[in-house]
């Protein structure tokens, strides 16, 4: 798969919710699968290298079949290993340069951001996209205020990587990025607490895709064709 065609599957991610609980890890990831989501990040502090090699090597057969695409936090040496289709970095992790260099230049690389100083370091230091948040206050990161949508727009717009939003992102509230122009949007957004703590987590993925779908892609095509 083309890093175009990896970037495309990132409008709705599920990034894990890090209990490390391997089979509950899977079942949501089956029934995000099956709600439309195509990216799925794995984001696992407490579990070992060699849980997540075995988790990766029961999803990716999954996620390749629907075309997806699977990320692993930190753990470059899974993607040098083929295990996954690239790795997701944040402040306590290799830098950026480092971590291209020991996943190699074919995984897809996302770097962690909260900040313009920020996105223009990973842009500089050779990540596909950045993961911008919280945009809005969410479970996940209590106490921390979100930028808000004019604020995450705005630093969207100023860099020239391709941005994902996370923190927050209901589908309630992909209403709230349509208002914004279409430079200021981002290509897609990440979900924790939206599919890992429903009741229903495939019926919530599916209403997830289905608002941020129309909101972004379903716009974009519209605005291009008038």
């Amino acid at each position: 798969m083309t890093k175009k065609r990896s970037l495309d599957a990132l409008l709705v991610t599920f990034v894990t919710d890090g209990k490390g609980d391997e089979s509950r890890l899977c079942s949501l990831v089956d029934a995000a699968l099956r709600g439309g989501v195509r990216a799925v990040q794995l984001r696992e502090p407490l579990m070992s290298a060699a849980q997540l090699a075995r988790a990766c090597e029961r999803l990716l057969g999954a996620i390749r079949a629907v075309d997806g695409v699977l990320l692993v936090n930190d753990r470059c040496d899974l993607a040098a290993a083929g295990l996954c289709d690239g790795v997701q970095v944040g402040h306590r992790s290799l830098p950026v340069a480092l971590a291209r260099r020991a996943c190699g230049s074919e995984a897809l690389l996302g770097a962690s951001c909260h900040s313009p100083l920020e996105l223009s370091n990973a842009a500089a230091a050779g990540a596909d996209f950045a993961l911008l948040s919280p945009v809005w206050a969410t479970s996940s990161k209590p106490g921390l205020v979100g930028l808000g949508v004019e604020r995450a727009g705005q630093w969207t717009r100023e860099t020239p990587l391709p941005v994902l939003w996370l923190g927050g992102c209901s589908a309630a509230r992909a209403l709230e990025a349509e208002s914004l122009p279409l430079a200021e949007m981002p290509i897609g957004i990440a979900a924790i607490s939206a599919i890992a703590d429903a009741a229903d987590p495939e019926g919530a993925t599916r209403a997830l895709v289905s608002s941020w779908r129309a909101a972004l892609m379903d716009r974009a095509v519209r605005t291009s064709r008038g």
